[in-house]
């Protein structure tokens, strides 16, 4: 048996793509491997996914597993437009800022972005952008995409969701949900994931895995069911098809299949949580968005930033304004936070 290349007690905040692959998870990827099933997505766990995404998003909903969070996003979009069409975003929005130039150059459509102060679009930013159909000059917006929770951790109520959805198919236009960490603005919103996607209006969505405790995956749910038909080709177009998919379905079943989702991402919100309130009694560290999901935002001086991230690995996110993100994950352990909270008050009083 050969040992691993990285020391298992490294802990970090950078990101939930940081944690492994929760135990549940990697159980099943071993109880999927035995013998042979059929490729391309004609095996039972893909199967079964179907009747478990039935179960959370209703009777007309479809999934696509796909390998990863850009695949699914451009992917979805597509399926929503015309060669001439546009997205409107939240200019924080993953689309927009780290999926490098897929949703233009692989995904074709032009993105009309939005400054929010939150990260959250809302009617009136949308009409930002929502203008100029039919003039050939311009690319049309036909679709907006939101994120749920947001890039900046913050969430969308229901009745903000509805509200955009009712907005925006009344001019004409689709919504795609960014769903990377729907999981998260679930459990923190108390709600099902289809009372937060399929009852307020989502016409797709990208839903997370990868985030909340899987290996590789992610899937697309359609759920307007007039979009699926292209789907399966726009799939293998954007080199989104898995030959061996029951590798990527059998992750997702043992998350969506089981009420495993939703632990993990509690916990996760809760070491949020835990962190948001005690970093914020530290002098000098201020908090600058709500604590709403897993993610922390703060605000201190780079000095101390970047002698702190020496032990824990963390992002700058506004270097400039001084802010940085600090994530938590299904693995995060109230040691973990006590630690770097420790670490932080030190560095902070060494300035």
């Amino acid at each position: 048996m050969t040992s691993p290349l990285h020391d298992s007690s490294v802990r970090g905040f950078a990101s939930d793509n940081y944690s492994g692959v929760h135990p549940e998870v990697l159980e099943a990827l071993t109880n999927a491997n035995g013998g042979h099933q059929v490729s391309y997505g004609e095996d039972q766990y893909t199967q079964q996914l179907e009747a478990v995404i039935k179960g959370h998003f209703g009777a007309e909903a479809t999934i696509f597993p796909v390998f990863n969070g850009t695949g699914a996003n451009v992917t979805a979009l597509q399926s929503l437009l015309p060669r001439w069409g546009a997205v409107i975003c939240a200019s924080t929005a993953h689309i927009n800022v780290d999926e490098n130039g897929a949703p233009e150059r692989i995904g074709g459509m032009k993105l009309l972005s939005v400054d929010t102060p939150d990260g959250k679009l809302t009617p009136e930013l949308i009409d930002q952008q929502a203008w100029g159909w039919g003039d050939e000059h311009r690319a049309q917006p036909l679709a907006v995409s939101l994120t749920q929770s947001t890039e900046l951790g913050t969430l969308y109520t229901l009745d903000e969701l509805r509200a955009i959805t009712s907005h925006a198919h009344a001019k004409g236009m689709r919504v795609h949900m960014d769903g990377a960490r729907i999981a998260n603005a679930a459990a923190a919103l108390g709600v099902s994931l289809g009372e937060m996607s399929t009852e307020v209006g989502i016409d797709i969505l990208s839903l997370g895995g990868t985030k909340n405790g899987i290996m590789f995956g992610e899937g697309i749910v359609v759920l307007s069911p007039n979009i699926a038909d292209s789907m399966k080709y726009l799939r293998k177009m954007n080199m989104q098809l898995a030959s061996k998919m029951r590798f990527i379905s059998a992750q997702l079943l043992a998350l969506y299949g089981t009420e495993l989702w939703l632990s993990s991402a509690t916990h996760a919100n809760t070491m949020a949580a835990k962190l948001s309130s005690a970093v914020a009694l530290v002098p000098g560290v201020e908090l600058v968005y709500p604590t709403e999901a897993n993610g922390v935002f703060a605000a201190l001086p780079n000095a101390a930033a970047d002698a702190l991230r020496e032990r824990f690995r963390f992002y700058d996110w506004d270097r400039a304004a001084g802010q940085v993100r600090w994530m938590c994950s299904f693995d995060t352990t109230e040691a973990d936070v006590e630690a770097f909270v420790v670490a932080l008050k030190e560095e902070m009083a060494a300035l």
